[in-house]
Formats: structure tokens, sequence, C-alpha cells
């Protein structure tokens, strides 16, 4: 448990006995926990800059939890599970797609968000650790920072990417000229929980070949394989 101390755990949740509850299980597991029940008191606790991960939860009275999670994405690459009693799968999706990296439904066993946590967690803490010159990759004057996931255009404007967009791309680019199959894609997502499957992959490689469409661009970056996968046709640096 010694271990866990070292990782900050923000739980934004209005029920107070839920909110008290989930901070008492994770002390007990030696993490070091904030716990805050509405937006307001979320923003104040990120500004102090050391948390590691926030469970969320969707429904607050002061804001949208989707909202929420996608405004610290925008800004930290920390962990986000997002914590709700909806069950609808449009939400789950959206939630993830906006860039929360796993989703729990309540009633939940504390067990299973552990691990959750736990998972992500590990994740997160390699993805800091490493290289930051292997980071980079550059491809027709496209430029892709894995550690920032940001990406630029040839003229050097930022392009806007889903995390599911973002890990397909990043996929795609780590083995240039290797084609990568729907399966191994959807076991390369890190956020299993949302069922990817292989329409949900064709899906985001549309979506990325529009983006990647630079001025109707007549270099197809992302070529279909048909009855095996994608491959990604340009040089990467």
């Amino acid at each position: 448990m010694a271990l866990n101390d070292k990782f900050h755990i923000l739980i934004v949740e209005d029920e107070p006995v839920t909110r008290t509850r989930l901070g008492a299980y994770f002390s007990t597991e030696g993490y070091r926990v904030t716990e805050v029940g509405n937006a307001t008191e979320m923003q104040q606790a990120l500004q102090v800059g050391d948390i590691d991960l926030v469970l969320l939860d969707i429904n607050l009275p002061d804001a949208d939890g989707l909202v929420l999670a996608r405004e610290i994405r925008a800004n930290s690459d920390i962990g986000i599970i997002l914590v709700t009693g909806r069950g609808d799968e449009i939400d789950r999706i959206v939630g993830l797609e906006i860039g929360a990296d796993d989703y729990v439904t309540k009633p939940f066993s504390p067990r299973e968000l552990l691990a959750r946590v736990k998972n992500l967690l590990r994740r997160t803490e390699a993805h800091r650790n490493s290289i930051p010159g292997d980071s980079i990759r550059k491809f027709d004057g496209w430029i892709l920072d894995i550690q920032k996931r940001y990406l630029t255009d040839p003229l050097g404007a930022p392009v806007a990417l889903t995390k599911g967009e973002f890990e397909i791309l990043a996929l795609l680019t780590s083995q240039p000229g290797v084609v990568i199959t729907r399966t191994r894609f959807i076991t390369h997502m890190s956020h299993k929980s949302w069922g990817a499957n292989d329409r949900s992959v064709d899906v985001l490689i549309a979506r990325l070949r529009k983006k990647l469409d630079y001025e109707d661009n007549s270099c197809e970056l992302i070529r279909t394989i048909h009855g095996e996968g994608y491959l990604f046709t340009a040089a990467v640096t």
C-alpha cells in the first residue's frame, strides 16, 4: 500500500455518502485522496497541479460532467474515469470519445473500480516516463506529439483529435508500411470497456482520413487492405 501514496486521486461526487465511502476506500488502499462535491471545488483542486486521476461523476449540480471531462483533457493528460448512474451507451461512448479513459456505471463493485484505477495509473505513469525523444513523429509535413496527444498540419495549425482517433493514429504511425488488423486496433484501444468493435474502428478511420485530407491531398495516408485491415503509407521519422 505504501507505494500507492505517490498517486493522488480526486473524487468528484455530489452525493455525500458515496463520496465519503469512495474516499475512505481509496485512502485505505494507500492513495492520497481529495474529495469534492461540485465543479467549482474540482477546478480549485486541479489548480494545485498534483492530481494523477479524477473519478468524475457526470451528474453534478453545477456542471455537466461530460463538459468537464472535455475541459480536463484539453489541458491535461491525467487519468479520467467517469462514474455515473447513467447506463445509456451514447453517454458512455461520448464520454470516452471526448477524452475520458474509462467509464463505470453505478452501482459498481469497489474492487472492480480499484482494479480499473490501478490499471489506468500504471498506463499514465508509463506514458509520462516514456523517452521524450520518441514522442515526436513526423510524416508528410504533419507532426504528431505522442506525449502531448497533439497533431499539427503541414502549415503548423493544430488539428483536434478525439481519444479514439489519437490512439488509431498513434498505432498506425508506430508501424508504417505494416498492415494492422481491426482486431489489433481493438486490442490496442486503452478503454476496452466501451465495447469497441470492427464498426467503431472503421468509423474512427473514416474520421481520421477526413482530418488528414489536407487541401484535398491525393496521397492516401491510410490505405484499406481489403480482408486484412489498414496500412499507413507515409514514412515516419
